[in-house]
């Protein structure tokens, strides 16, 4: 009898390997530009959002965990691609933007990942690669619901009692 779950793991296993390539790939072709491939990953997060993010929003909107988004984000002020303003929202948690140095780096990262992006949509095409956006987005949307339902069923570790 053939495994009914097959096929959701042979996704979750592409997608993996997709990942992997896609992080190796970005490494490789914006070295020149001073980035690497997670620093470019919020960059890009920060030029489509449609408004200033907070690191915590950043994190959420791209399946990483806050700590290591404050990481990069720190490093990117460092080195002037990004800068901190106010958030009307929340005193403490400032918002994220891209500095005129930031926007290049993006758009250079762009210039030079063209050529790749272009055989990936003559190789899928529009409508494929639409329909696998829209079935990512409808697997994250599970798990995160199969997730928010056990995550108040595991028990709060704080160490041992004393």
């Amino acid at each position: 009898m053939a495994d009914p779950y097959d096929d959701v793991r042979q996704l979750a296993l592409a997608i993996f390997a997709a990942n992997g390539r896609l992080v190796s790939a970005g490494n490789e072709l914006v070295a020149h530009l001073g980035l690497t491939s997670a620093w470019w990953q919020v960059l890009a997060a920060l030029r489509y959002s449609p408004v200033p993010l907070a690191v915590a929003s950043i994190a959420r909107n791209m399946g990483l965990t806050r700590q290591g988004v404050q990481r990069i984000v720190d490093l990117l002020a460092q080195q002037g691609l990004v800068e901190f303003q106010p958030n009307p929202h929340h005193r403490r948690a400032k918002l994220v933007v891209l500095t005129r140095a930031g926007m290049e780096a993006v758009t250079g990262a762009e210039e030079v990942v063209a050529p790749l992006d272009q055989a990936i949509a003559d190789r899928l095409g529009a409508a494929r690669i639409r329909e696998a956006v829209t079935i990512l987005q409808d697997m994250i949307s599970v798990i995160s619901e199969q997730l928010d339902e056990r995550l108040p069923s595991i028990p709060n570790h704080e160490g041992p009692s004393s």
